[in-house]
């Protein structure tokens, strides 16, 4: 099942087991039942610490569970953890062995004092780069608390509980059986969810902050930059971040970061995020900015949460989102049947009917990577013609189960109450209202910037772009912009970086030209003359 390079580098990992673990399989007489049975035994012969049972009497076959001889086991792979999940399995190998793991001292005490019985099921597909983040997380909580359970549940192998569960799109998490969450999740973010009190301490914790000399607004590349150069100058420095990472987290393969040849997104933002840690930046993950303040000379940042920050100078990198269709049917339907990752949610739609919405690079590469797994395409373009790079469309030209659709205007996502079941468009040359039979809608057209908490504070281009100049300088004085959130053109990473790395610098120029404090009065209490 491994090869003799994967089986290498796992019994170096095993050796960091500091107790036996024993893996409990429920198999039956299918093909993925033989390929994780020799799994299990490939992995048991690398470690005198591992074990394997087959008398599992699990009702999900083939699956295993991975716990410590004598104790009930609290992680299940309901599947074969290979593809982007062998680090997932890896992980509980070793965290269950009692290896620590690399997580906040302060993460650790907040689940290991969770009260009560949560039982999470996470539906996953193999090619999905974001479901591992879930998966691990769960998991982990489940090592350090006894009232936790995960699941990991392959789609492609329980194809009828995807059905009957209607799993439209993932990661898709249930808790106890009820829905919870869908899409990437961080272990800060679950722990938020589920420990009810978490906000409202986060909100004190940050209301008592000192001011900053920079605070940075958004954890994307822009912001990583822009924080990394403000710390090297010497000064108090802070990130506040809806999530770090940004929307890099949901990109699979970047190959045109200069110098690197190809890596991934969730790989990125990890070396960033330790890149920014090294300076000692002060990071504030999972709080949305909902309000900022100019003053003078001191600006302030309202959180959503109700905390509030304040800054000498502040730079903002709140990066962009997935454009939206804003048709009848679509916000009803997101998640199921709805979807913006065809990389994660594509296999969940092996052998259907899907659309694409969107000629540009982005929709055009959708729509090849779907065509390998789909029984059919349908691109829908509102342009008179596709503005893809002339090799994806031709690309796209060879494939049989492609149809392409140019001048449609896009009216209405159409479902049956539970899933998506068509899509309705309009013909722009004829006028002719068309409705297309589907299982899946992949919208693929463009970014919006994350702009709408600065309506009316700072100026922003008919666009929603914050208006920055040569120099990142907003209309406001003291604070500054980067990024895709800015109208600075080509929204590319590299780009990111670099206008994260001006504005820093800008930032620090207003700070050492702005007129020092007054210094305090002081009193003569010597003797009157």
């Amino acid at each position: 099942m491994l090869d003799t390079a994967i089986k290498n580098q796992l019994a170096a990992y095993l050796e960091k087991l500091q107790a036996p673990i024993e893996l409990v399989a429920s198999l039956d007489a299918s093909d993925a039942a033989r390929q994780m049975r020799d799994l299990l035994a490939d992995i048991a012969a690398l470690s005198p610490k591992v074990s394997v049972r087959e008398d599992g009497n699990d009702a999900r076959t083939p699956s295993f569970s991975v716990g410590r001889p004598g104790e009930p086991a609290r992680i299940r792979f309901a599947g074969i953890p290979m593809g982007h999940e062998f680090t997932s399995l890896v992980l509980a190998l070793l965290q269950t062995g009692g290896h620590p793991p690399k997580v906040d001292a302060a993460v650790i005490e907040q689940i290991k004092s969770l009260p009560g019985s949560f039982r999470f099921e996470t539906y996953i597909s193999l090619s999905c780069h974001n479901c591992p983040d879930v998966v691990q997380a769960l998991n982990l909580m489940a090592v350090l608390n006894p009232g936790v359970e995960s699941v990991m549940i392959d789609g492609a192998l329980y194809q009828d509980e995807v059905g009957a569960r209607k799993i439209m799109a993932v990661p898709t998490v249930l808790l106890n059986g009820e829905p919870f969450g869908q899409g990437r999740m961080t272990i800060e973010e679950i722990l938020a969810k589920v420990d009810t009190g978490a906000t409202a301490r986060a909100a004190e914790k940050l209301d008592a902050r000192d001011a900053y000399d920079v605070l940075v607004v958004g954890g994307g590349p822009a912001g990583a930059a822009a924080a990394i150069y403000a710390a090297r100058k010497g000064i108090r420095t802070g990130v506040v971040a809806e999530r770090f990472g940004g929307q890099v987290l949901d990109t699979l393969g970047i190959e045109n970061f200069i110098s690197v040849q190809h890596t991934e997104g969730p790989k990125l933002v990890m070396a960033l995020e330790q890149h920014v840690k090294e300076y000692g930046v002060d990071i504030m993950n999972l709080q949305r900015a909902a309000a900022l303040i100019p003053g003078d000379g001191m600006h302030q940042v309202q959180l959503a949460n109700g905390a509030t920050l304040k800054a000498k100078s502040v730079i903002l990198a709140t990066g962009a989102r997935w454009r939206e269709m804003n048709v009848p049917g679509e916000k009803d339907y997101k998640g199921k049947g709805v979807c913006f990752c065809p990389h994660c949610d594509g296999p969940l739609f092996r052998g259907k009917r899907v659309a694409v919405i969107g000629g540009g690079n982005s929709g055009v590469e959708a729509a090849i990577d779907l065509a390998g797994i789909v029984s059919h395409v349908t691109l829908l373009e509102f342009d008179s013609k596709l503005r893809a790079d002339a090799v994806l469309q031709a690309k796209l030209g060879s494939l049989p189960n492609v149809t392409v659709i140019t001048s449609a205007l896009t009216t209405e996502v159409r479902g049956d109450g539970e899933k998506v079941i068509g899509i309705d468009y309009q013909d722009r040359i004829g006028g002719a209202n068309r409705h297309v039979e589907l299982d899946g809608i992949f919208v693929q057209i463009g970014l919006l910037p994350n702009t709408d908490w600065l309506k009316g504070t700072l100026k922003l281009s008919p666009r929603g772009e914050i208006e920055v100049d040569a120099r990142g300088q907003t209309s406001l004085p003291g604070v500054f912009a980067a990024g895709d959130a800015t109208t600075v053109p080509y929204k590319q990473i590299i780009i990111a970086m670099g206008d994260g790395a001006k504005a820093s610098l800008s930032a620090f120029d207003h700070l050492i030209r702005s007129p020092a404090p007054a210094a305090a009065p002081t009193l003569d209490l010597g003797q009157p003359a």
